[in-house]
């Protein structure tokens, strides 16, 4: 008999920037230290930068004010102005795993005079046993949505 993992949903959430998606995009890439929740880290000193650097196989991770770094993950897709999947790393206790692979694919779409921007994370139920309460909690009010809406005022300068 053959073990079988049960997929959990995606967590997809979308939102509309009043900015073209080339900006769009690099707001989120180039730009994720001026948005990205200093809250939501998991450096041990306080959070400085957030990096994402600019080719498939390049890192995804976090600087602290004291110069230390802690990896979130890596580019897997680096298809400005259209598309970027960050692999993520973390496991449910919040703990880098080199071993595991979750995906966020965050498309830019071109909206009107602006870009709606659709974020998607899948492959949650690779994150084992804590998978379902990690996936609430990157669903809930705290995660994505939080997240998008702080790179929505930094897209429209607001931020």
């Amino acid at each position: 008999m053959t073990e079988r993992t049960i997929a959990i949903a995606p967590v997809r959430k979308t939102v509309r920037v009043s900015t073209p998606p080339a900006r769009a995009f690099e707001v989120f890439t180039a730009g994720m230290s001026r948005w990205w929740p200093a809250t939501h880290t998991i450096l041990k000193s306080p959070f400085k930068e957030a990096v994402v650097e600019p080719h498939a196989g390049g890192r995804w991770y976090h600087i602290g004010q004291d110069g230390s770094e802690c990896e979130t993950g890596l580019v897997q897709v680096w298809d400005p102005p259209e598309r970027v999947v960050l692999i993520w790393q973390l496991n449910p206790k919040w703990e880098y795993d080199p071993e595991l692979f979750t995906e966020v694919e965050v498309k830019f779409v071109p909206d009107g005079s602006g870009t709606r921007v659709e974020l998607e994370h899948r492959h949650i139920e690779r994150m084992g046993e804590g998978a379902e309460p990690a996936r609430a909690a990157v669903d809930g009010a705290g995660g994505w949505t939080a997240i998008l809406e702080e790179f929505r005022k930094s897209a429209e300068g607001s931020a």
